[in-house]
């Protein structure tokens, strides 16, 4: 599951759960964190997953190496984390005293910072749980080294992430290997080699020129179209939305998160969420007003079935919604 850490209207990890964790509050997963049998990591996104799916991946050897200088700055970060347990990345900063470093973004962080998310990625630290949002880190049990051979750990990669996105039109499933370089940049020269092999032995199919893959143990025809009026805010990051390729194909418009876009060049809003509405979908919500992507029919036609739908919906989700982010979010979500 993917993470996001803007807040407004509340982390996507948060809206993603909300739609399939029966009473979930915002923050829910951040509080019991801890305790759960998930690992926060890199995949072809950042979010969360199954222990497990990490050993697939670890040792992770990234493509660029670290200097020596680097090296010996980060096994003094791992000893220090060693030591105590668990470490802040203000208490290491405020220790070491590495000054501040260009950020991925253009601007300035904290070297110490940038460090322990190296460490991180490498695998020689876990998150152990966030303090008012900041991961705090502590030491990864080295597990030894994976005894499958890599073409079965790419294999198995690529198919986990094809069970999350399926189903996946082939542009799309091209896309998704790319990703896996970032996941397990050792792995990524056998990850190429079995997708080849992957669209043999994934089940699929051809419909108006696209060919769809999904897992080959699922069947298309076991899910029945929910037919009962019922609204659903999708976040940006959700698994039916990822895939902006597929979103098009399925409903007809392209949707786009717009919070990283200027202001001037945005047309949905900062924030908006499609609404899901049965199998219908339209632009429903949105942190800030938004101007109309489409052509005046489509969006009327929108408009009405959102209508339709909200007349017996929408007020018993803005309870839910209330309820879900009243304990820990200053802004609603619609």
């Amino acid at each position: 599951m993917q993470a996001d850490p803007i807040r407004a209207p509340a982390r996507a990890q948060d809206l993603i759960l909300r739609q399939r964790v029966r009473g979930y509050r915002a923050g829910d997963l951040e509080q019991h964190y801890p305790k759960l049998a998930v690992e926060e990591d890199y995949f072809v996104n950042y979010g969360f997953l199954a222990p497990a799916h990490l050993d697939l991946m670890h040792p992770r050897i990234p493509r660029r190496p670290t200097t020596a200088p680097t090296d010996r700055k980060m096994q003094a970060l791992l000893q220090f984390a060693a030591e105590r347990g668990e470490v802040h990345p203000r208490m290491a900063s405020a220790h070491f005293k590495h000054g501040r470093v260009s950020n991925y973004w253009g601007g300035a962080s904290s070297a110490t910072t940038m460090l322990l998310d190296r460490m991180h990625y490498q695998g020689l630290l876990r998150v152990a749980r966030r303090e008012e949002g900041i991961r705090v880190y502590a030491p990864r049990p080295q597990a030894a080294t994976h005894a499958a051979a890599p073409e079965r750990q790419a294999e198995a990669l690529l198919h986990l992430a094809v069970r999350l996105y399926a189903p996946l039109p082939a542009a799309s499933l091209g896309s998704l290997t790319g990703m896996l370089a970032h996941a397990a940049p050792q792995l990524y020269r056998h990850v190429r080699g079995v997708q080849r092999t992957a669209e043999r032995s994934l089940a699929h199919t051809r419909i108006a020129g696209t060919t769809w893959y999904w897992p080959a143990d699922e069947s298309p025809q076991e899910y029945a179209i929910e037919q009962r009026a019922r609204a659903r805010l999708l976040a940006p990051f959700d698994p039916v939305v990822w895939d902006r390729r597929r979103f098009e194909q399925f409903w007809g418009w392209a949707y786009r998160f717009e919070a990283y876009t200027p202001r001037p060049k945005r047309k949905l809003g900062y924030y908006a969420l499609p609404l899901l509405c049965t199998s219908r979908l339209s632009a429903g919500g949105t942190s800030a007003s938004r101007q109309s992507a489409s052509s005046p029919r489509s969006v009327i036609e929108r408009e009405r079935h959102a209508a339709r739908c909200f007349s017996a919906r929408l007020r018993p989700r803005s309870r839910v919604a209330r309820s879900f982010s009243a304990s820990r979010l200053r802004a609603s979500i619609c």
